[in-house]
């Protein structure tokens, strides 16, 4: 009788051992959500006309970086450099034709750890550049495929109106007339306009489709126990500046205010600017003209029309999460890959060294770890590189050793940090390249641009005299960009002598010149020394 009550206790107790190990918790998923070309314009960051809700309300339930910087200013470098926890000289990715899988073999990236780790990994939408999606390394599965009602329509080129997918052809054909197919083909230069309001459903462009897919992937998911990781990547605010005419109507174009920093900084690096040809490109911009208060306007519109657009996809996502049951169980990141010059400095574009251009809004929510600091927001510096080794901190994952960034749980634990290290940038002479970070090839200056080129050059020269040499500064002058509390400074270097002295030194005073208008390198020779050194110790 004795024996038969100590196996029922002990039979009772493993059965409690059991359930108690179902009911524990798997480890965190995570939602990363990925955008392209946003600056951090939103509500949460002091916007007062950018409407953007959902993202606003994410960071009231995490933890908000205000000084968190790309490590170059163009999608796949930054991409890259995010997902493999490399700086772009690293891997050797500073433009969007070079594979990081190709140079790195045998890196790890970031979903790709998870995977080896055991969680299910799937991507909607655009996560790395182009081509260079490491579908067999990085990811378990595809996302499912959602079918649209027939009320969607088609779209040709990324337009949904006929005038627009009209204005596109015409446009091709007229430039293959003139310089050839295979020119035009190989510089992107067939394109339509650059704005497009149609009444149409958010699924008709892909970003509302890829979140449908996104949540129906998700759904899913959560029907089987292991933990996953979904990246969900928005292309929008990318040019072409295209969304549905409901968030459109949510501004008024008469009274967005334009840039009043019209001027390139004093005294700063000639080659430091382009002239704003990736938007020129568009078949209804102007070449070689400026762009005028009524088009600034408009160009700023659909901008704000396509964060908006992106707000309301992020806002789907987040509710079919908290309607899967697993809200409270997942970590959820939103970054940008790099900001846009809406025309100050004159400037429209990215592609640049510039505060503008490199800093990106990020936000962090973690439950267990943000939870006493939901809402707060932190002024540390920090760097996307950070990302990978903060997300294996917060969901147990052993940090590969390779990784270039830190951890940012101590500042998600306590965001009133202060800065732990400067952050960097870089980008490859951007007055010589177009917009795919490619040197300008001799056919393309031939094209509409050659005026604009010829321009750019002449500014160069007249600026660096004797040091002038087309070879050299389209090939191996790399910028690099060091952001501290008070600072920046761009060091201008030869990449083949990296010990000789800078080509050229940019500094801006971030306390008194937060716009960056005036490079006060000239004037702060102790100051620029010590940032020089600082740099040389650092990098």
């Amino acid at each position: 009788m004795k024996t038969k009550l100590l196996l029922s206790i002990f039979l009772g107790s493993l059965m409690l051992s059991f359930s108690g190990f179902a009911q524990k918790k798997k480890q965190p998923n995570v939602l990363f959500i990925a955008v392209d070309d946003l600056r951090a314009e939103l509500g949460t960051y002091g916007s007062e006309v950018v409407l953007s809700p959902n993202i606003d309300k994410l960071a009231s339930v995490g933890v908000q970086f205000n000084k968190a910087y790309v490590q170059q200013a163009i999608c796949g470098p930054s991409r890259a450099s995010i997902l493999t926890g490399s700086r772009p000289e690293t891997i050797n990715v500073i433009d969007l034709f070079q594979d990081f899988r190709a140079n790195r073999p045998s890196i790890v990236t970031l979903p790709q750890h998870f995977k080896e780790n055991g969680y299910e990994t799937v991507y909607a939408g655009k996560v790395f550049h182009g081509q260079y999606t490491d579908n067999e390394m990085s990811w378990t599965r595809k996302p499912v495929k959602v079918k649209l009602n027939s009320n969607v329509p088609k779209t040709a080129g990324g337009y949904a109106l006929a005038e627009s997918q009209l204005m596109y052809q015409e446009n091709k054909k007229a430039l293959e007339d003139k310089y050839g197919e295979k020119l035009i083909r190989e510089n992107w230069l067939d394109k339509g306009p650059a704005l497009e309001s149609a009444d149409v459903p958010d699924e008709t462009y892909e970003d509302g489709y890829n979140t449908l897919s996104a949540i129906a992937t998700l759904n899913e998911m959560v029907e089987n126990d292991k933990p996953w990781f979904l990246a969900l990547g928005f292309k929008k605010p990318h040019l072409d500046w295209i969304a549905p005419k409901k968030y459109w109507d949510l501004y008024d174009e008469t009274k967005i205010p334009i840039a009043t920093q019209v001027n390139p900084p004093k005294d700063g690096a000639a080659m430091g600017l382009s002239e704003s040809l990736e938007l020129r490109v568009s078949a209804d911009m102007p070449k070689t003209g400026k762009f005028n208060t009524e088009l600034q306007q408009k160009l700023r519109h659909g901008y704000y029309a396509c964060i908006s657009y992106i707000d309301a996809q992020v806002g789907k996502m987040i509710q079919a999460l908290k309607d899967s049951g697993e809200y409270e169980n997942t970590i959820i990141v939103f970054w940008s890959d790099h900001g846009f010059n809406l025309g100050e400095m004159g400037y429209w574009g990215k592609a640049t060294n510039y505060e503008i251009a490199t800093r990106v809004p990020f936000i962090i929510t973690a439950p267990g770890i943000t939870d006493k600091t939901k809402g707060q927001k932190t002024d540390a510096l920090v760097e996307l590189l950070d990302l990978y080794p903060t997300l294996c901190d917060l969901t147990g994952l052993e940090t590969p050793s390779n990784l270039e960034g830190k951890s940012l749980v101590p500042i998600l634990q306590n965001p009133s940090m202060k800065s732990q290290k400067p952050a960097f940038s870089l980008f490859p002479t951007p007055a010589l390249r177009e917009w795919a970070a490619r040197p300008f090839t001799p056919p393309f200056r031939t094209t509409f641009f050659k005026p604009l080129i010829l321009k750019i050059e002449n500014k160069i020269k007249a600026q660096m005299g004797d040091k002038w040499n087309r070879r050299t500064y389209e090939q191996f002058v790399m910028g690099y960009a060091m952001r501290t509390d008070d600072y920046r400074i761009v060091i201008w270097k030869d990449r083949r002598k990296p010990k000789e002295t800078p080509l050229f030194i940019e500094l801006y005073d971030h306390i008194n010149d937060p716009n960056e208008t005036v490079n006060i390198a000239a004037e702060n020779p102790e100051k620029v020394k010590e940032l020089v050194t600082q740099f040389n110790e650092t990098y």
